[in-house]
């Protein structure tokens, strides 16, 4: 890690040993943040030749590459293919794939060959748009599985899908969780008007957060018993506003969750009651009062890893301040609840996987102060607080991680002060640094 004469950190140009060019894209904007690929990995699964890596792309196609960049296969869904869950499903190396679109649908692909075992129709359960744009056409929020989840036997699948749409300020949403048997059959839903925005599945259960609560549907977080659906407890801010839960990741001890009604985190016991609390992105004030989301928690036995997102003023939707936990890492004890540590992430976390003691993060832009510099990977150690930056040319919207190899997406950005736009559509894969 180094710094410029200014002092801000500073990043190593990634110099990839394979980079696969996909197919080109519209540049991203300056503050165009949404979801429209995906990548994944068969990480420590235990299949023989399995894919190194899945791509999901803004064209609806799905890519398995071999760990030179090779494509093995391809299968065109339609839409965008948002999520991608690699998983086994009787022994066998599957993909559950969730797209967003007019024609959004979750399929399971045989992973060796690329066959579509089976699809399901998100429109048909949630409705059709009622304007032809991206943000009302139906889509895949997060998926999760049996075999991948902590402390479950089973081969059960899960998605998390919900539609849009608003009429002046009223805004709706319509959203179904679903629980799949190998064969496509629906096991069980659970249907609620308002915005699921994470999924998670451990032991007996499955947790999802709430971040759009606009409807009769006002809690933040649902925990349900993952063999039947049924509603095993509830837990919301208790904010007003819509904005409720951010995040979600399931615990031995109960729920870790970021919340965006309070600007909190909060670990939670089995029954919904609360262990701890930690300040995250809290508003301060100085000429504009100023706040941060957190966005993301993810969990390992020691550590509740928090990450925020963009500074909000109050008032309006522009400012000159900075909250100084924008872009952020929260290092927080999974016991106590207490901060251990902070570290820069410095702009739009796009994903993020494990890779040993450490965490690889996927960072695009920062929409306000539009550096170059936030694009690329970095690799944190949340014990040891070291922070590895390398640089991509786009912004870097996906990460996982295959055994010794590390695979980033990149994706173009046309800033909106700028003439040209920077970076390509493209897989570029390393060695662990």
């Amino acid at each position: 890690m180094s710094e410029d004469a200014e002092g801000r950190l500073t990043s190593r140009p990634l110099d990839p040993e394979t980079t696969v060019e996909l197919p080109e894209l519209t540049p991203r904007s300056t503050r165009q943040q949404w979801t429209r690929s995906a990548l994944a990995s068969f990480d420590d699964a235990d299949i023989e030749d399995p894919p190194a890596f899945l791509v999901g792309t803004g064209h609806g196609v799905v890519r398995a590459v071999d760990d030179g960049g090779t494509e093995l296969w391809s299968v065109d869904l339609g839409g965008m293919a948002v999520a991608l869950e690699p998983t086994l499903v009787d022994d066998e190396p599957v993909v559950l794939v969730g797209t967003r679109g007019e024609t959004a649908v979750l399929a399971l692909l045989d992973a060796i060959e690329g066959r579509v075992r089976w699809s399901h129709d998100l429109e048909a359960d949630l409705g059709s748009a009622t304007k032809e744009t991206l943000f009302y056409y139906p889509m895949t929020v997060d998926l999760a599985s049996d075999a991948t989840a902590n402390g479950t036997a089973g081969d059960r699948l899960y998605a998390a899908a919900r539609r849009y749409e608003r009429d002046g300020d009223d805004r709706d949403f319509e959203s179904r969780v679903y629980a799949f048997d190998p064969d496509g059959t629906v096991a069980w839903t659970y249907d609620a008007d308002a915005s699921p925005i994470a999924l998670d599945r451990r032991d007996d259960r499955v947790a999802v957060a709430y971040n759009r609560c606009h409807g009769d549907h006002q809690c933040g977080l649902v925990v349900l018993d993952a063999a039947d659906g049924d509603l095993d407890h509830t837990w919301d801010p208790g904010t007003d506003g819509g904005r409720r839960v951010g995040d979600v990741a399931l615990d031995d001890e109960g729920v870790v969750l970021a919340s965006h009604g309070d600007y909190r985190g909060y670990a939670l016991d089995r029954t919904g009651g609360e262990r701890w609390q930690v300040d995250l992105g809290r508003p301060l004030e100085d000429d504009d009062t100023v706040y941060t989301y957190p966005n993301h928690v993810t969990v390992d036995d020691d550590h509740a890893l928090f990450v925020t997102g963009n500074t909000f003023p109050e008032d309006g939707r522009d400012t000159d301040e900075r909250h100084p936990d924008e872009h952020s890492m929260a290092v927080v004890d999974r016991e106590t609840g207490d901060r251990r540590r902070t570290l820069a992430v410095d702009g739009w976390l796009g994903g993020q996987d494990w890779m040993g003691d450490e965490i690889a993060l996927a960072v695009g832009q920062h929409f306000r102060d539009r550096d170059p510099e936030t694009h690329g990977l970095r690799f944190v150690g949340p014990d040891s607080g070291e922070n590895r930056r390398f640089g991509t040319d786009g912004i870097a919207v996906a990460v996982a991680v295959n055994d010794d190899l590390v695979a980033v997406l990149e994706e173009p950005i046309a800033y909106h002060d700028e003439d040209d736009h920077r970076g390509a559509h493209r897989l570029r894969v390393i060695s662990k640094p």
